[in-house]
């Protein structure tokens, strides 16, 4: 049974690789019957965004990531973390540090001079037989672990296999800040550890991180997770992922019409795979992921991909589920007579809800303007004519008239009688109904609005002579 959990900070917008993480630890608790719980990390009171932890949250419900227990907030928890700061004080595992800042950078700049790694030097960790610097007035102390002086810290990573850090690597590091408020990996370790956390499954940005971590764990005698360091997301040309190439707010994905099961179907392919299988439903994902199938190595983001996955569950969701999607965008079918036969000609070539709701509106809304690259190539001399006589037929079969095939029926004699191609009549027909000669089926437009709505749009277009 894994406990996992996914720790997003709330300074700024959740991200699509924050979002596959959570993914992940989801998939993975849920398919052993474990717990996976969100906490917020809100220490960093400075850069904390209300927004940003708001769409968090509704990020969360969107996808229908359901968490176990109530949300989590390390800004709730300050009394337990200074419990543990104080004991490892009282066991001489940690100590205050009076450097100061410009001290601190004289350090560095040294050590960078000299082509060293920067790291703290002691100079205040207290060691037997060592005589401290007087303490100074005008200085608030940090407070420093005490990190192993020699060996090595290991730790077996489901990714990537044996991980050793140096100990000389991790220096006296801070866990207290001089204001008083705990630093990251401090408290990430101590409520890792007291929410009995069995896997932590994060970017592999935190791998350095770990090894703090395993600092604190093993100072406050707490059992070390299993760690799994996940790969990032790269854009096509290998680099770093950026907002323009996808790395935006998740729910900005729902403002551009992504379904939620097709971007978490796009994110578990993003590092992870079951032979060549493209589409998972959620219960196959439950049933197939194990973190230690992750892949090794970063993974690109693919747009088409995506949008290839969005346009299968377009056309695969139920009518009033995608019914119920489109409000979102302004769109209302309830109550349309001919919603189905709509939202069966249109999801056929959507690839977002956006492009649906667009196709939709372009067939309910009667046309303003007509396009006049098309009205130039197809509207000639005796199209006004010719479309006359075709209303004409339609309304002498009126009673005929219910789905696309019976205008067929109807149409194809009109064609054949008046020795017309196709394009004679049904790009004409395309600019009255819609504005545009780029519209689907004929048959099916006209089946969908039906003969009066058809008649009108059309005697419309010809009072303009298509020119508006």
């Amino acid at each position: 049974m894994a406990i996992t959990r996914f720790a997003p900070s709330p300074t700024g917008y959740l991200h699509i690789g924050g979002l596959r993480t959570a993914l992940y630890s989801y998939l993975w608790a849920r398919k052993t019957n474990g717990e996976f719980k969100l906490r917020i990390e809100d220490t960093d009171t400075q850069r904390n965004n209300e927004s940003a932890m708001k769409a968090i949250l509704d990020a969360f419900d969107w996808v229908g990531l359901n968490y176990d227990s109530e949300v989590e907030y390390q800004s709730k928890r300050l009394e337990i973390y200074q419990k543990y700061i104080d004991q490892l004080l009282e066991e001489g595992k940690a100590y205050n540090c009076y450097m100061s800042k410009d001290e601190l950078d004289a350090l560095r700049q040294k050590q960078m001079d000299n082509k060293q790694t920067p790291r703290y030097d002691g100079t205040w960790r207290p060691e037997e037989g060592k005589v401290l610097p007087s303490i100074p007035e005008d200085v608030e102390p940090v407070i420093r672990i005490k990190s192993p002086d020699d060996g090595i810290i290991t730790f077996i990573d489901g990714v990537k296999s044996i991980m050793n850090f140096d100990s000389s690597e991790v220096d006296d590091f801070v866990i207290s800040r001089s204001n008083g408020m705990p630093t990251y990996n401090f408290v990430v370790a101590i409520d890792d550890a007291l929410m009995n956390m069995t896997d932590i499954i994060r970017g592999d940005d935190h791998l350095t991180n770990t090894a703090k971590q395993i600092v604190i764990y093993e100072s406050l005698g707490f059992n070390v997770p299993k760690f799994y360091h996940v790969p990032m997301i790269n854009n096509p040309q290998g680099k770093k992922l950026s907002k323009r190439d996808g790395a935006m707010d998740v729910m900005d994905y729902k403002k551009l019409g992504y379904l939620p099961e097709a971007l978490l179907n796009f994110l578990v392919r993003l590092g992870w795979s079951n032979g060549d299988q493209e589409i998972f439903t959620m219960n196959e994902m439950l049933e197939l992921f194990n973190p230690e199938n992750i892949n090794k190595s970063a993974s690109s983001y693919n747009e088409e991909k995506l949008l290839w996955l969005n346009s299968h569950y377009i056309k695969n969701v139920t009518n009033t589920r995608l019914s119920k999607e489109l409000e979102f965008f302004g769109c209302h079918l309830k109550g349309h007579d001919k919603k189905e036969m709509l939202l069966d000609l249109c999801k056929e070539r959507a690839q977002t809800l956006v492009e649906l709701d667009e196709a939709i509106k372009k067939i309910v809304e009667v046309p303003n303007e007509y396009e006049k690259k098309g009205a130039k190539k197809f509207v000639k001399e005796q199209t006004p004519k010719i479309l006359k006589y075709y209303l004409n037929t339609l309304e002498e079969n009126v009673g005929k008239l219910n789905i696309a095939s019976d205008y067929e029926v109807i149409t194809k004699p009109f064609i054949e009688e008046f020795g017309l191609k196709f394009p004679q009549l049904f790009q004409p027909i395309r600019l009255a109904l819609t504005g545009s000669t780029q519209a689907p089926s004929v048959y099916d437009l006209m089946a969908i609005l039906g003969f009066d709505e058809v008649k009108c749009r059309i005697n419309k277009a010809l009072d303009v002579n298509f020119n508006k």
